[in-house]
């Protein structure tokens, strides 16, 4: 078996992947890189320095169809006053991880999802943050379906709203779920929503678009989505909004409404860093 993971530096987050039945792996750290398991997790080794121009990683994911096919995105995204550099892009290994090409989206900068269609690898969808610190057009839900050659916009709200959140139903891969957020980055606090908060919808592979917040907060900030893996009906939110309504939220009709199921304040405490949601693929 071989793992791939990210998390960053003085944080818990991670990413992980899984790659045939070979016990070696990849880590991916948000702020060092990716590294490659020599020994069932004794010993590592980068391989990424002196290829990746940034150290910093948004995410990591893994072709189920061909697991040799492993993308990386850039730049973090927990967007902290202590947060490691902006990202230039996606790179693209189609070895395993021994060799690694940049294959565009250089100014997305800070990249929260890679999803890869569940039976082609040459299928993947990238959820682009943006920049922190000020408005650009390079985000929201990017898609190539040629192995990350060229890439189109699929979903874009404004120049200052991004996507945090991308999941896709792995049993009927044209249906995905995004969650967009409106934030900007200052040196002293964070702004975090406004209108370009919400979730989406698409039902033919991220071509079209359409907003499900019925029963979600009118106003909200930061936003992780989930889609369960074994009832494809069942979608899970994680959502910042005002203390009585902010928590995890969830669908058991495909997003079409929505119900608070927790409302405790740790799940959703420094919501700018972490909302994230993940559903047992079981």
């Amino acid at each position: 078996m071989e793992m791939y993971r990210s998390f960053p530096r003085r944080s818990c987050q991670c990413n992980l992947g899984y790659q045939g039945n070979d016990q070696r792996s990849l880590l991916a750290i948000h702020g060092g890189g990716v590294s490659k398991l020599m020994m069932v997790g004794l010993t590592w080794r980068n391989v990424s320095d002196g290829i990746f121009k940034v150290g910093s990683i948004g995410d990591i994911a893994v072709s189920e169809s061909d697991p040799n096919v492993v993308y990386v995105g850039t730049g973090e995204h927990a967007i902290r006053g202590v947060m490691t550099s902006y990202g230039d892009g996606v790179y693209k290994s189609v070895d395993g991880g021994k060799t690694w090409k940049n294959i565009g989206l250089q100014n997305t900068r800070h990249i929260s999802d890679v999803v890869i269609h569940p039976n082609n690898p040459d299928i993947v969808y990238v959820a682009a943050q943006g920049t922190a610190h000020g408005p650009n057009p390079d985000r929201g839900i990017f898609k190539s379906t040629d192995g990350g050659q060229t890439w189109r916009k699929v979903l874009f709200v404004n120049d200052s709203t991004g996507a945090s959140s991308l999941s896709m139903d792995m049993k009927n891969p044209r249906i995905l779920y995004a969650a967009t957020w409106q934030h900007r980055r200052y040196p002293w606090k964070v702004e975090s929503g406004g209108p370009g908060c919400a979730i989406w919808k698409s039902n033919d592979g991220g071509e079209t678009w359409k907003k499900i917040n019925d029963g979600l907060p009118a106003q909200m900030g930061k936003i992780g989505v989930s889609v369960s893996r074994a009832n494809p009906d069942r979608v899970f939110a994680i959502v910042e909004a005002e203390k009585s309504k902010a928590g995890l939220y969830r669908s058991d009709d495909g997003g079409m409404s929505w119900t608070l199921m927790s409302n405790d304040q740790l799940i959703t405490s420094r919501s700018w860093y972490y909302m994230e949601v993940f559903a047992d693929p079981k």
